[in-house]
């Protein structure tokens, strides 16, 4: 595939993922490389929506661990049941957090970032990594995203 997406210009949200999660897919199906799937997930992700930071945290132990993303500065390590994204990891569930500042035990990574989503990825049973999406705006995410960022993860489980 070629590394462009195209996506309809006055698409909805869902829309616009129902158009780029085909061509995602196409974009790591034939690469055997887990870090330039997830560089290429990340990019993809920011491109089609603008979110203010996309990336990948990998289970290293008893840690996640920074992975590819796109957007400022991040935390390089979480502890399990940490933050959004450890609790993701722990509960094995989508988190799914409107305003961060409520969110009990939050990690600010970022003082722009307002709202999160955060969606694990499984290999098997267990956690492998998490993907980490943040906005600069309140309640940026809802179910619609939910439903399609955990299809692209378990398209993403499957080259495991």
């Amino acid at each position: 595939m070629a590394e462009t997406l195209f996506i309809p210009e006055a698409a909805t949200k869902a829309e616009k993922y129902n158009a780029s999660l085909p061509q995602i897919e196409a974009l790591i199906s034939g690469e055997p490389d887990l870090y330039a799937n997830l560089s290429n997930i990340a990019a993809a992700l920011k491109e089609v929506f603008g979110f203010f930071w996309v990336g990948f945290y990998l289970v290293k132990g008893d840690q996640l661990v920074l992975g590819p993303f796109q957007g400022p500065i991040a935390c390089t390590r979480i502890n399990f049941g940490k933050g959004v994204c450890g609790t993701a990891w722990k509960e094995k569930q989508t988190q799914l957090v409107p305003d961060v500042e409520a969110f009990p035990g939050h990690i600010a990574c970022s003082s722009a970032s307002k709202s999160e989503i955060v969606v694990p990825v499984f290999k098997g049973e267990e956690v492998a990594m998490v993907l980490d999406v943040d906005s600069d705006q309140l309640n940026d995410f809802d179910q619609i995203d939910q439903e399609y960022l955990e299809k692209l993860m378990g398209i993403l489980s499957k080259t495991l």
